[in-house]
């Protein structure tokens, strides 16, 4: 697990794209493995998300800067306030995509956790019986189907 957020910290991002679906994230997200593996994430997905929605509140502020600003930036106006709104739109994008993605992992892992819990039950029960034997490890109980050779 400190190993998988190791290389997601490593994952500089340069756009958001780059940061919900670059090589090292597919790596990582590919080589997940164990519960805690998609715990962490999980963990990634939301941070970046919540990284994402700030952004994209700070182009929405900025946005509305120049939309009632306009008359400061002549010309460039209605340029800075279409790139902003791309920029706000693409941020916000990407939260969703993000919050997605850790609501996917967030799953396996509870699907891995409950499959471990029932390989559990399972082998941590019946590991001390032999097969023929009741649960205190005599053989009194057979099943009718299968009668004793005689």
């Amino acid at each position: 697990m400190a190993a998988t957020l190791g290389l997601l910290g490593a994952c500089a991002p340069m756009s958001p794209y780059e940061a919900v679906d670059s090589p090292a994230v597919r790596k990582t997200v590919e080589s997940a493995r164990t519960p805690g593996d998609h715990v962490a994430l999980v963990t990634y997905f939301e941070n970046l998300a919540a990284e994402m929605r700030i952004k994209a509140e700070e182009q929405r502020q900025l946005l509305q800067h120049f939309q009632e600003k306009s008359y400061l930036y002549g010309r460039q106006a209605q340029d800075r306030q279409s790139h902003t709104w791309a920029l706000m739109n693409r941020y916000e994008r990407a939260a969703k995509a993000s919050i997605g993605k850790a609501a996917s992992h967030r799953r396996l892992a509870a699907g891995l956790e409950q499959d471990e819990r029932e390989r559990y039950a399972v082998t941590g029960a019946g590991s001390a019986r032999t097969p023929g034997t009741s649960r205190t490890g005599d053989a009194r109980t057979r099943s009718s189907r299968h009668p004793p050779n005689d």
